[in-house]
């Protein structure tokens, strides 16, 4: 793990997202009037982001703003748009989240599926919002979203929830991933832009962090959506028990990742006070991360450090950490659709042996469960099980029979 070879290999994999997302992101200058209703689109700024106060009513799914988007990689061959729709927090509460709807060309959307695609790890600050990094062609999940445009897929991204000028995402919390992924397939059907049925066959897809927020969307369907035509799920990378993930960060080069997700347990659950368990350097370099980095920085600046350089005690230790992060792990309502689940088998990042652990829960629970590892690294693993994906769910719209090696 502690290999410097493999960190300058994966930094110069990524360093064009970081040049293409150093920097802020240019605002545009047109009012900035909070649009009434899905009608009428706006605002063009970044207030766009910012949820207004209180709330409309609606349902989760509703949508309550939009705008048009022009996707770098796919503004030839899909029309799509920026959304803000009502979901629902860890606490249950309701709130707001954005995200990316997208349609391809050429295609018949009232017929046409739809793909819930999580993405990956993006970064704490609001300039790594997924919705932002498709408008700049830096989002590094984009092949499988091409993909399924390709093949004649609307696709449905969500930000997740906390990406906003003023807020902070709850990163890798399960209870709030699905919701967010589930909801933005409704917001797809219910924008009347879209013209996309809300009968469409779904599929919830994603690696890493994405991985988890489609197994979370998979497993909160049958009681958060139960309308829903969900056909199936393909998760890789799958963060499914993050006490266990968290052991293999702490003093190595993913350690960026336990911070911020951290961070994003603190943001979901305000009682766990995170700020109260740091030390100096801790406060300091995890507001610089809240403000400045995206997932490059969070590889770059924080390799082989531990909790303890930032905390004056470790809080996942306590009582409360321990009860919050129980509730964000996946298995205890194994989905009832079909499930690819992909793993690097020597994944540094999040651990291989966690998700085969899922996979067998899964397997004993009955459902019908494609299980494959790829020699490679987490990074790698993003795109060493892409091609595999894509065709299982070319398989599953198409209506064939789900293969499972349990």
């Amino acid at each position: 793990m502690k290999n410097r070879s493999f960190r300058r290999r994966l930094l110069a994999a990524l360093v064009g997202v970081a040049l293409a997302a150093g920097g802020a992101v240019a605002t545009m200058t047109a009012p900035a009037a909070v649009a009434a209703g899905p009608v009428i689109p706006g605002p063009l700024d970044d207030s766009f982001y910012s949820p207004p106060s209180p709330l409309p009513a609606g349902q989760p799914g509703d949508v309550i703003r939009w705008r048009p988007s022009v996707p770098m990689m796919n503004a030839a061959n899909a029309d799509a748009w920026e959304v803000m729709y009502l979901s629902t927090n860890a606490l249950g509460e309701r709130n707001a989240v954005t995200g990316t709807i997208m349609v391809p060309k050429g295609v018949d959307p009232s017929t046409a599926p739809i793909v819930g695609f999580a993405v990956g790890t993006q970064g704490p600050a609001f300039k790594c919002t997924p919705s932002k990094a498709i408008s700049r062609g830096t989002l590094y999940d984009q092949p499988a979203i091409n993909d399924s445009l390709s093949s004649g897929y609307a696709v449905a991204v969500t930000d997740y929830e906390g990406y906003s000028p003023n807020t902070v995402p709850t990163y890798i919390t399960g209870q709030s991933m699905g919701p967010a992924v589930i909801d933005s397939v409704r917001a797809a059907q219910r924008l009347a832009q879209a013209g996309l049925s809300e009968d469409s066959k779904v599929i919830f897809q994603g690696y890493s962090q994405g991985g988890g927020g489609a197994l979370w969307a998979a497993e909160k369907q049958p009681s958060y959506a139960p309308e829903m035509n969900l056909v199936g799920v393909a998760a890789g990378g799958v963060p499914a028990d993050l006490t266990e993930v968290a052991k293999g960060l702490d003093g190595y080069l993913g350690f960026g990742f336990l911070a911020f997700a951290a961070v994003g347990l603190d943001a979901a659950y305000p009682e766990l006070d995170l700020d109260s368990y740091l030390n100096d350097t801790g406060r300091t370099e995890l507001a610089d991360a809240k403000a400045n980095a995206c997932v490059v920085e969070l590889l770059a600046n924080y390799p082989f450090k531990k909790i303890s350089d930032y905390t004056t005690s470790n809080p996942l230790d306590t009582p409360q950490w321990q009860a919050r992060l129980a509730e964000n792990k996946l298995g205890s309502a194994p989905p009832r659709v079909p499930v690819f689940q992909y793993h690097a088998a020597t994944d540094e990042i999040v651990n291989t042996p966690q998700a085969d652990a899922l996979h067998k829960q899964y397997c004993a629970a009955g459902v019908t469960e494609q299980w494959q590892t790829y020699v490679s690294d987490h990074l790698s693993g993003i795109f060493a099980g892409n091609g595999d994906a894509h065709q299982w769910i070319v398989d599953r719209f198409a209506g064939e029979e789900a293969p499972s090696n349990c």
